[in-house]
């Protein structure tokens, strides 16, 4: 899951968002809330889930050099289909053959040498965006293994999109996704739904916003998380010095041509506007002094400035 949260003044402090990473898991920790949200998502009637219980998000791994898996909110559901729900904010590269390795992964943990291919469980990832996954229209979509006249070869594999920024369409999850734009206490307060679930998942975050644990948790994983994107330009921003130093000295044209690439510029101003969206709608004056900015130096520099600023005067302060 990405770990960004947008984040806004209230009255109790810093406002955890739905959609944050520790709100979304508390929630799905609620056993009312997991049941009826799987109800709406897979179309199954309530009265059908027998359970659906959590289980442990690490992966098991065979050996040292493979590679950890970590879900971010695992199910098992009837004891016969496991799910994975992961929450997207940040867009993640080749996050689409991501998903399918840690699907192909849960689908395969279970079964060791010498025993019978009918323990294997049929796994389903739900995948919750806030960027577009694909161009095909609706916010939600449903992907199985289908031949080209599009007969079922197996049920075993079940792939939901679910794409926050679309328009809705009066569907059973409408709700949720309301309820996972919300952005404000403001906003959670005012939320309404016939939906029992709905309402479950809404009283979870408003008693976490209540809690100054949580929000203090919450405020030293955004700091961390600003730290580490910070740390991860500069890296960027070396190794691309680096780069241009070998490729002149090779007589590379292209080496610099990377080092000085438009697109370079693009990613950094980015960066900063990423790191800015944490406190809310960015203003005006400041996108258009960040998209305005050519000095890939000072670029660098307003991007620790975005890193450690408390709210938007306070980088306007430290840009200064």
């Amino acid at each position: 899951m990405d770990k960004k949260a947008p984040r806004s003044k209230s009255g109790t402090g810093i406002f955890i968002a739905p959609k944050s990473d520790i709100a979304f898991k508390e929630m799905m920790r609620c056993e009312e809330v997991r049941r009826h949200f799987i109800s709406d998502v897979l179309e199954i009637p309530p009265e059908e889930i027998r359970s659906v219980r959590l289980e442990n998000p690490f992966l098991s791994r065979r050996g040292y050099r493979e590679k950890q898996c970590i879900l971010d909110v695992r199910m098992l559901l009837n004891d016969n289909s496991r799910i994975n729900v992961e929450l997207q904010v940040r867009r993640l590269a080749y996050w689409d053959k991501r998903s399918l390795f840690y699907l192909s992964k849960m689908y395969t943990e279970d079964l060791f040498t010498g025993q019978r291919y009918d323990r294997l469980k049929k796994c389903i990832v739900i995948s919750i965006l806030e960027f577009y996954g694909d161009g095909n229209p609706g916010y939600h979509k449903v992907y199985h293994l289908r031949d080209r006249e599009g007969r079922l070869y197996s049920d075993q594999f079940e792939i939901h999109i679910i794409e926050l920024n679309r328009e809705l369409t009066g569907d059973r999850l409408d709700d949720w996704i309301r309820l996972l734009r919300v952005e404000s206490e403001k906003e959670l307060n005012e939320m309404q739904s016939d939906n029992v679930g709905v309402m479950r998942a809404v009283n979870e975050v408003k008693a976490m916003n209540l809690r100054k644990w949580w929000r203090t948790l919450h405020e030293a994983r955004l700091k961390a998380q600003r730290d580490q994107w910070a740390m991860e330009e500069a890296m960027k921003e070396d190794s691309m010095a680096a780069g241009m130093a070998e490729g002149m000295a090779q007589g590379m044209a292209e080496g610099m041509a990377v080092g000085l690439s438009q697109g370079e510029l693009l990613r950094s101003r980015q960066a900063i506007l990423d790191l800015l969206e944490d406190f809310g709608e960015i203003p005006q004056d400041i996108r258009g002094v960040i998209d305005s900015e050519e000095d890939r130096d000072i670029l660098k520099i307003w991007l620790k400035s975005a890193a450690r600023a408390e709210d938007f005067e306070d980088f306007r302060n430290r840009i200064k």
